[in-house]
């Protein structure tokens, strides 16, 4: 009989996939469009939904995107990766909060393309969207303001990865050679992407621009018209994509205890 905690483990591995096929087709949509799509992430649901069994594929994904925010909510609020309360803990909590927001809205998104509730052809600004509901809310600007400092923590968070290479910490050393170079490259680029997600969320809450909140398309797409930063952004979030597809199989994962969330590590 499989426990809570294998089940649990199997529900973030699936998040890990979903979230690689997500930056793959963002990447690659983006390099091969070069940069006149619209849409964003939009146009990664719709190309999945046009695919041979896309629709149960993007149930599955909206599955994984979940339990992904799940994992990031514990980690942030139960601290089952042994963050610690000390400053930096506090910091990469903050962090994991934020990557379960985002990964909340990407979850959401994906079920309403699996649903037929939408397609990338409404257009429209998914980010502002999102983040305009929230704001109509009383103290909307003060969570879509927090929120938005929590992207840019993560955003330097992603940065400081990917120079010290501290996330093969959890990584099981049975993963193929070459990992520790794709996952730099890939948190480099995605500490770029959060840090304009995070900006903008900061500046539509503080200073009343709520047209310039973006989503993960959107802040890949703000790059177009800055030439091989654009390219080199959209080629890294590629090597995310398949960096998250290695973490599928060897991310060593923490389990829920009998008593509820008490992680010891597995490889």
């Amino acid at each position: 009989m499989v426990d809570k905690s294998e089940k649990f483990r199997w529900l973030v591995r699936l998040g890990f996939a979903a979230r690689g096929i997500v930056y793959l087709l963002l990447g690659y949509i983006a390099l091969g469009t070069a940069g006149e799509a619209q849409n964003g992430q939009s146009a990664v649901f719709d190309y999945i939904q046009e695919v041979p069994f896309g629709t149960p594929l993007l149930w599955i994904m909206a599955l994984g995107l979940l339990g992904y925010a799940a994992f990031k909510f514990l980690s942030a609020f139960a601290d089952i990766q042994h963050r610690g309360n000390d400053t930096m803990g506090a910091v990469k909590r903050i962090g994991d909060a934020a990557s379960g927001v985002a990964h909340s809205f990407l979850a959401y998104a994906c079920y309403q393309f699996a649903s037929g509730a939408q397609r990338s052809s409404d257009g429209g600004s998914s980010g502002e969207e999102m983040a305009g509901s929230v704001l109509s809310m009383e103290l909307g600007s003060v969570v879509i303001g927090a929120v938005g400092l929590g992207f840019l923590v993560t955003g330097v968070m992603q940065g400081k990865k990917a120079w010290t290479c501290e996330f093969m910490h959890r990584i099981s050393g049975r993963a193929p050679s070459g990992v520790r170079t794709i996952g730099r490259i890939g948190h480099a680029a995605r500490a770029i992407v959060f840090a304009i997600i995070g900006w903008s969320m900061v500046q539509g809450a503080w200073f009343a621009q709520e047209s310039q909140i973006k989503g993960l398309g959107e802040a890949i797409l703000s790059l177009r018209d800055m030439g091989a930063l654009y390219t080199l952004v959209a080629v890294g979030l590629m090597l995310f994509g398949a960096f998250s597809l290695v973490l599928a199989r060897y991310r060593i994962i923490p389990d829920l205890g009998p008593r509820g969330l008490r992680p010891s590590f597995r490889t």
